[in-house]
């Protein structure tokens, strides 16, 4: 086992290197100002918006945290943090479970935001429920990413073996949908934004939905994630810069259109800004310490009904060890949070139709024309 992962830790090492980052022996640095230095790693998706707001709108600074923008791509992402690249991230609680099983130094220390992945079909096919995808072909953006162990969570509750009762085929996030139309695969598992546009085009139908289906409506997907090494060194100021992650999210809450523009003029990410709006404005951010901590025991439980983990594995002692609880960080601190209301910061009614237009319906001129004279955009600057 440790063999066959001997070639990713090392490519992590390298980038770690390149990157400039050396050895980390996890005590946090202080700025001249006195504020404590930690790098925050992001991919670039969408779900990551308060990362983003907690650095544009000052919340880091206002906990006494300097930030360091990190990015770094999918395939790295979990051994960088891990290594100690970056200190903290917002990321599926559900990608890191099986690494942080195997002995990967990462921890938890709030729940950020409510479900955003889904298992989808052809809207005019044959498959209507979950027992359907027995015997089919499932597309997945990668094997072992969010989209993958959700879709395997909901064979497994529904008793379909995940391992010999399907066909597992990896395609690119954005060619889903494509190889749908092809008829290479009969449904597919995949997160925002890819799920909302499918559904925007009327290309697909939801046959699991991690937001509202039960037993996964109410679970937290997204948590504060943590190097292990930088929380024993730094508990204060892990706390700080958990703090205003959670802020952030609240801010994102109360202004998803704001926060969705920001997120594309500073740019953090690449996307349509309608389309963007769309997808923050559907998610759920609604910081939880007892939600973050749930999250992570039912996930887990439902990947062991999967086979995803060993027999031995006990989820409790695996629920102690990964989620951690920080001084002053408790629900009545996150209810207590205030945030302000942008103007046009909220979504507008005819937001549906709006994005109908950004993505069929304006010649480029005209979508660049839009952007420029939305007051929302203004704002974000």
């Amino acid at each position: 086992m440790r063999l066959t992962r001997l070639p990713l830790l090392l490519t992590s090492l390298i980038v770690l290197l390149l990157a400039g980052c050396g050895k980390d022996d996890g005590v946090a640095g202080t700025t001249a100002e006195g504020l404590t230095k930690i790098k925050v790693g992001y991919i670039g998706l969408t779900c990551e918006a308060p990362l983003f707001v907690a650095k544009e709108q000052g919340f880091f600074k206002e906990f006494g945290i300097e930030p360091e923008m990190v990015k770094c791509e999918w395939s790295q992402f979990k051994d960088v943090l891990g290594l100690g690249g970056f200190h903290l991230a917002h990321q599926p609680v559900m990608m890191f479970l099986k690494p942080i099983e195997q002995g990967m130094d990462v921890k938890m220390t709030a729940g950020v935001h409510l479900g955003c992945l889904r298992v989808q079909a052809p809207i005019n096919g044959n498959i209507h429920k979950i027992e359907d995808l027995r015997g089919k072909r499932i597309g997945v953006p990668g094997m072992g990413t969010p989209p993958f162990i959700f879709a395997n969570r909901v064979l497994g509750d529904n008793k379909i073996d995940a391992k010999t009762e399907v066909e597992w085929k990896v395609f690119p996030s954005a060619e889903l949908g494509l190889a749908l139309d092809k008829g290479e695969v009969d449904a597919i598992a995949n997160a925002e934004p890819i799920g909302s546009l499918l559904l925007a085009e009327k290309k697909v139908k939801t046959i699991a939905d991690q937001a509202v289906d039960p037993p996964y409506a109410g679970e937290f997907c997204c948590a504060v994630l943590m190097n292990g090494k930088y929380v024993a060194a730094n508990a204060g100021a892990s706390a700080a810069a958990t703090k205003a992650v959670l802020k952030a999210a609240k801010w994102v809450e109360a202004n998803p259109r704001a926060a969705a523009r920001m997120a594309i003029l500073k740019g953090y990410i690449a996307s349509n800004p309608e389309l963007n709006t769309q997808v923050l404005g559907q998610l759920r951010y609604v910081p939880s310490i007892s939600g973050g901590e749930a999250a992570v025991r039912s996930a887990a439980e439902s990947m062991k009904r999967a086979s995803m983990f060993s027999e031995t594995t006990d989820i409790g002692k695996l629920t102690a060890g990964v989620f951690v609880k920080l001084e002053g960080l408790t629900d009545e601190w996150v209810g207590g949070l205030k945030v302000e209301q942008v103007a046009f910061g909220q979504m507008p009614p005819d937001q549906t139709l709006r994005v109908a237009m950004e993505l069929y319906g304006c010649g480029g001129h005209l979508l660049l024309k839009s952007c420029c004279d939305d007051p929302a955009l203004a704002a974000a600057k």
